[in-house]
């Protein structure tokens, strides 16, 4: 049963009725203002702690209260609110995200240079994204444009960093439970204090979520074929050595164990398929991060190992045998990966400025290296022997950073990363590859701080994501028909981002009031794009090959805009937009379409997200969101697109000292949204396998309560 059409009109009534009628009584109320002040909110992913209000880059911190009204439990419940990023499925959960219309979509054979990445407590997860559970998570930022100084090779859109909450000198902890429609049930704790007072604290974690999924297969009789299975341990020591020394032990275990069976040829919630895929990510990850204090400089070690072992698989006709006698094929596609990955680095920086005859200088140096191996096995129907590869990358790099504080109110920072890549290929075929390159990126900027003008900012950033490899060419079999196509494709080359910046943040109505305005132009050069060839097969079905291709260049510009608000001690909002223009220069793709001028893929023209927080009487709190964006192209390779759409959410708790009871509702007005789709050929026997657009739908509405338990 759906909601009537005009519901979505009457909530947006309701919450616009409701923000002026208190905004009203704030306005009349006498506060105190350090109670209606926001808090000061700090990013952790520069390479020094920086007030969000100071950043020269373009960033979204999102706190663990946001999470809790959001009733958010991975990452891809989160990113909505943050302007100008997107997210592909594809997968059970989306693990692939796009920054200003820059990311990956999907891995198949592959290896995978990520555009955006992903650390999880320093720890490199990028492409990895299953691994993104908020539990116990303390804050989320979202950095977007190129972070050449930063990150290098895999932030050549932006670059996500996740931070779980610390261990703390008091003894504390928590229980939640939760449940919902669709099967939804959860429990997590955690726990810290102090094992040896002021000298070591430790912090455990531990969380389940299962659910049915969202889909019924109709063939199977079955309604958990899409099902979720997640489970997170995570522990943490701090050992403390007065304010000179801290070391801190991060151990975590990720074992996710979802169904995957997420397209219907029919474009409905209700699937056909007789052999349902999984999408299992076992992650088991040690970290070690040292620092050190002395009178004018910080000594940081951070040391990470992770071993991630995971099965991707799917019906690859979506359907059962016996649909189509005359027609129909029946295949199954399994992709086994494991990825081990290590890395160290050693930063230095100074803790006093050094007084020179132009200003006062800050500075931070290092080294990095990181090591990446990665073995696949692809089983699948239509080959004769499995296929095996082996990919691993090594990456050393140096950077460093000034910032000279002319005076009170000018700053100029430039920072410069070099990077040496080294990588070998070889698989079950006998193709061996060993591309290398050297890569460079940085950021120079310029800011002004005034009291009354807040701070102005313009800055220019390069960025780089190394080529490659294409393992699916390279895997297909090559029946004699399609030996060009496909060995034109067998390696693609770097791509390069000049990113321009011009910015203004600032704080009014005495902390009441934040906001963050960015104005950006990204050009690309040798941009890379997905594409994939359609291969007929003699059957008259077909197979699509993914691959990475070059375009001669790309466009990417817009803007992003934030704000806060605490206007009364009883209310807090936000309003956060995006807009952006993603095309492409010059770019014919694989069929010979002439593409130029064309939106780039998963590159929405617009995005908001607002929500508001509002406290009718001192213990119950009710939060209200809506969320929504533009159409956007699923691929370069075809012209389906999503619809326009846009959510709303809505909380309500009571708050005591020590527990929380609340009611949620998602995607209320059952909205039905796609976050991923194909154009470009045709899967169902039934229709003689014409051309048509599949779609994979987001969640529908939900409906829950969590209980949660403080001490």
């Amino acid at each position: 049963m759906r909601f009537n059409p005009t519901l979505p009109q009457i909530l947006r009534g309701t919450g616009i009725a409701l923000l002026a009628t208190t905004l009203a009584s704030a306005t009349t109320a006498q506060t105190d203002i350090d109670e209606s002040r926001l808090e000061e909110v700090v990013v952790t992913a520069e390479l020094r702690d920086t007030p969000w209000l100071e950043l020269t880059t373009s960033t979204s911190v999102i706190s663990r209260d946001l999470m809790d009204q959001r009733n958010a439990l991975h990452l891809e419940n989160l990113l909505a609110v943050t302007p100008n990023v997107n997210l592909s499925g594809g997968s059970s959960r989306a693990r692939y995200y796009q920054v200003r219309g820059i990311g990956e979509r999907s891995q198949f054979v592959e290896p995978l240079n990520p555009s955006v990445g992903l650390l999880i407590d320093d720890m490199d997860f990028s492409g990895l994204g299953t691994a993104a559970s908020l539990f116990d998570m303390e804050q989320v930022e979202v950095l977007r444009g190129p972070q050449g100084t930063l990150h290098g090779a895999n932030a050549l859109a932006g670059l996500i960093n996740m931070r779980s909450a610390a261990p703390e000198p008091k003894t504390s902890g928590r229980i939640r439970a939760g449940i919902g429609d669709y099967g939804r049930r959860e429990l997590g704790a955690s726990i810290t204090g102090p094992l040896v007072e002021d000298r070591l604290l430790f912090r455990l974690a531990a969380f389940a979520h299962r659910s049915d999924g969202f889909l019924d297969n109709a063939f199977l009789g079955r309604d958990n074929t899409n099902e979720r299975d997640e489970t997170l341990l995570r522990g943490r020591l701090r050992w403390l050595d007065g304010d000179r020394q801290q070391l801190d032990l991060i151990a975590s275990h990720i074992d996710i164990d979802n169904g995957y069976d997420a397209f219907s040829l029919d474009n409905t919630r209700t699937t056909l398929s007789d052999q349902p895929g999984r999408d299992r990510q076992t992650s088991d990850a040690l970290g070690v991060q040292y620092r050190r204090s002395g009178d004018s400089a910080q000594f940081e070690i951070v040391a990470n190992i992770a071993d991630s072992d995971a099965e991707y698989s799917y019906d690859e006709d979506w359907s059962f045998v016996g649909i189509a006698p005359d027609l129909e094929y029946s295949s199954f596609d399994r992709y086994l990966r494991d990825r081990r990955s290590a890395s160290a680095q050693l930063r230095v920086s100074s803790t006093t400025p050094i007084a020179l005859s132009v200003g006062n200088l800050d500075w931070v140096g290092g080294v990095y290296v990181l090591n990446d191996e990665e073995t696949l096995l692809r089983q699948y129907t239509y080959q004769a022997e499995d296929f095996a590869s082996r990919f691993e990358a090594l990456t050393i790099a140096s950077f460093g950073q000034f910032d000279l504080d002319i005076n009170e109110a000018w700053q100029i920072s430039a920072g410069l990363r070099l990077a040496r890549r080294n990588m070998d290929y070889d698989d079950s075929r006998a193709v061996q590859a060993s591309p290398d390159d050297d890569l460079w990126g940085g950021k120079l900027a310029l800011s002004y701080r005034n009291d009354g003008l807040g701070m102005l900012y313009a800055s220019l950033s390069r960025g780089y994501r190394a080529g490659g490899v294409n393992g699916s060419i390279l895997a297909y079999p090559d029946d004699g028909q399609n030996s060009d196509a496909l060995n034109a494709r067998r390696f693609f080359a770097t791509e390069h981002l000049y990113n321009l910046e011009f910015g203004h943040r600032q704080s009014f109505a005495e902390g009441r009031l934040q906001h963050a305005l960015t104005v950006f132009y990204m050009d690309r050069a040798d941009q890379q794009v997905r594409g994939s060839l359609v291969i007929p097969r003699s059957d008259g079905s077909t197979a699509f090959v993914d691959y990475t291709d070059n375009a001669a260049s790309g466009a990417n510009y817009g803007l992003e805009w934030e704000l806060r608000a605490r206007p009364h001690d009883t209310l807090e909002l936000y309003l956060n937009l995006g807009l952006l223009r993603a095309r492409f220069d010059d770019y014919v793709n694989a069929d010979g379409v002439d593409l130029s001028d064309r939106d780039q893929a998963h590159a929405p023209r617009y995005q908001f997200a607002t929500g508001l927080s509002y406290y009718p009487m001192p213990r119950l709190r009710a939060d209200l969101q809506w969320e929504g964006r533009d159409s956007f192209y699923f691929s370069d390779r075809h012209d389906a697109r999503s619809n326009s759409y846009s959510l709303v959410h809505a909380r309500v708790a009571w708050e005591q000292s020590n527990w929380e009871l609340a009611l949620w509702l998602r995607n209320i007005t059952d909205e039905d949204y796609e976050i991923r789709g194909f154009g470009s050929f045709g899967n169902d026997p039934r229709k003689g396998y014409i051309v048509e657009e599949y779609v994979q739908y987001g969640e529908p509405r939900q409906v829950g309560a969590s209980l949660e338990l403080r001490f």
